[in-house]
């Protein structure tokens, strides 16, 4: 990644740290106001055609827009969110999470413009960190509801069926979503894929060329042409005195001729 090296060179100072807190207080704060009825959640939702009649401040307020109605709902996702972030900052460093999570804002704003009238949600931001956070860390359990443990690739892989199954299966705007939700995830992690899939395809390519070998016989007698596939229980041996590495069943080691040099008209099979 030298783009982001040298980004990370320029901006790191620019960085905010414990973006992952900072948005988990941010929805703590959206559900309480929202709970209390301080706010309507629809005055703060992301919709683009109210934005572009000069509520612009629609851009950033639906980040208050918490990710589910129930209280005990939100506080698991809250707290996987901020476990979640929190690696993933401590593991590429302040600036790259931030970039991460600037990239999933604003394929948010992406989606938003592609249905303007229909709110958008924010949950593109926690579902790539989501994604992020496995591909990283597959073996990581989770408890969902706490009571139940689930390896959290487990979980990534019925997130990347339910994504393709919305890209393959939906009309274009649906299909534009699922881009633009996974957009950073692929910009993080697309050189990783394609590494991925090349070494398997060498691997499937290497697997069928050994299932293939496998089926052709080690040993083959010169003169009569048996194997140790059509003869189980022959012994093989190569002669010392012919010219050359002619092999030999046991009924012929003895009784064929030599092979001089120059000479194999004798050595073809029967």
């Amino acid at each position: 990644m030298r783009i982001l090296d040298k980004l990370e060179r320029k901006l790191r100072p620019f960085a905010i740290p414990r973006l992952a807190l900072i948005l988990v207080v941010v929805q703590a704060v959206g559900f309480a106001l929202t709970y209390t009825g301080r706010i309507d959640e629809f005055q703060v939702s992301l919709i683009m055609n109210q934005a572009a009649q000069g509520e612009y401040y629609r851009l950033a307020s639906f980040l208050l827009v918490p990710a589910c109605s129930n209280g005990i709902c939100l506080f698991f996702t809250l707290w996987l969110f901020y476990l979640m972030g929190t690696v993933l900052e401590a593991n590429w460093g302040e600036f790259r999470f931030n970039l991460y999570c600037l990239i999933a804002y604003l394929g948010t704003l992406v989606a938003a413009a592609l249905v303007p009238a229909m709110p958008a949600s924010n949950r593109y931001i926690g579902l790539s960190v989501f994604l992020a956070f496995a591909k990283l860390y597959p073996d990581f359990v989770i408890r969902l509801e706490f009571i139940l443990p689930v390896k959290i690739k487990y979980l990534a892989m019925a997130t990347w069926i339910v994504l393709l199954a919305e890209f393959a299966l939906g009309d274009w705007v649906d299909s534009a979503l699922v881009v633009a939700s996974v957009g950073n995830y692929l910009l993080f992690f697309g050189k990783d894929l394609f590494r991925g899939f090349a070494h398997r395809k060498r691997q499937m390519e290497w697997q069928a060329k050994v299932r293939m070998t496998s089926h052709q016989p080690f040993h083959n007698c010169t003169i009569c042409g048996a194997t140790e596939k059509s003869h189980p229980r022959m012994d093989f041996r190569y002669c010392s005195k012919c010219a050359g590495s002619y092999e030999y069943c046991a009924e012929h080691l003895q009784t064929h001729e030599h092979v001089a040099l120059g000479d194999t008209a004798s050595a073809k099979p029967n």
